[in-house]
């Protein structure tokens, strides 16, 4: 007699096995046949066989919402942006960057300024008074002190959300807050260069208690664009869009351009200078990886 299957979310692949949780919220152990075993990612919804001894086969990957590349998981709806307020300073050029990715991603971003007990300055200034207004939501939470964190929870209400930001920013005191438990290991900041060793080794999915999934990835500092033609990337920068109106050619590029309503917003501080240079930067990647295809 042929067991009736289950389904599943996948919430981590270790050791050649992978970690279900089923639709009675149990965990179950899974292994795989074949090539299937090369296509499962964490959050990937899968349907399994229930073996007698209470682990799992899995059959069957069902259709994906999206995919994520770096990390390599499935399913996400939402990237936490974490920065601290310092140590690390913030890095616009790479916020900048992972905003690009989940736009590029439909994924809905929220900034996350941790370590808010420690003193502001510029770089801080600079994207709590720029970003909420040009409506990327921003929240600020200290996960030393506990503060925010039932705010950030209810954000994530729903949501499969990967956590995202160069390391020993906090993410994994984070995670450890929102789900309860001591999830993932935490490591204090070298003094000696200032930024965290990376923590994380793979990628997991953990559950909170209200029906959302946090998902911990290894820290990073740079992202490689994803292959795009250049007249896509402006449309991924959504806070531009108000002034392209203003733009002689409907197809400004906003860089080598005369008569650009971008530009004119740049110099009129509409737009925050440093974006718009990040803007450059990842055009001009653009357009180098163009000549290669």
């Amino acid at each position: 007699m042929t067991n009736a299957q289950d389904q599943g979310l996948v919430l981590k692949n270790y050791s050649g096995f992978y970690y279900v949780q089923n639709s009675r919220a149990q965990i179950v152990e899974c292994r795989t046949r074949g090539k299937l075993k090369a296509r499962i990612l964490s959050g990937d919804r899968v349907m399994y066989t229930p073996l007698e001894d209470g682990k799992g086969i899995l059959e069957q990957v069902l259709p994906r919402d999206n995919e994520m590349y770096r990390p390599r998981v499935a399913n996400v709806s939402m990237v936490l942006i974490v920065m601290a307020y310092d140590r690390p300073l913030p890095s616009l050029s790479l916020l900048d960057r992972l905003l690009l990715l989940a736009q590029y991603s439909h994924l809905q971003p929220l900034i996350v300024l941790n370590k808010s007990d420690l003193q502001t300055n510029r770089y801080v200034n600079d994207i709590k008074s720029y970003y909420p207004p040009a409506k990327f939501p921003l929240l600020s939470v200290s996960a030393r002190f506990k503060q925010g964190m039932e705010q950030l929870k209810a954000a994530i209400s729903g949501e499969i959300a990967v956590l995202a930001g160069p390391s020993g920013v906090g993410k994994s005191s984070i995670l450890n807050l929102l789900t309860a438990q001591d999830t993932a290991p935490t490591q204090e900041v070298s003094n000696k260069i200032g930024r965290g060793r990376h923590t994380t080794r793979h990628v997991e999915l953990y559950p909170l208690d209200n029906n959302g999934w946090l998902v911990d990835t290894p820290g990073f500092s740079v992202l490689d664009l994803p292959r795009m033609r250049r007249e896509e990337l402006p449309l991924l920068f959504p806070d531009f869009i108000d002034y392209t109106e203003d733009c002689k050619f409907a197809d400004c590029l906003h860089y080598k351009e005369n008569n650009c309503g971008v530009k004119k917003a740049v110099e009129d501080n509409k737009i925050l200078a440093s974006r718009y240079h990040n803007y450059l930067t990842m055009l001009e990647e653009v357009m180098e990886n163009e000549r290669c295809y």
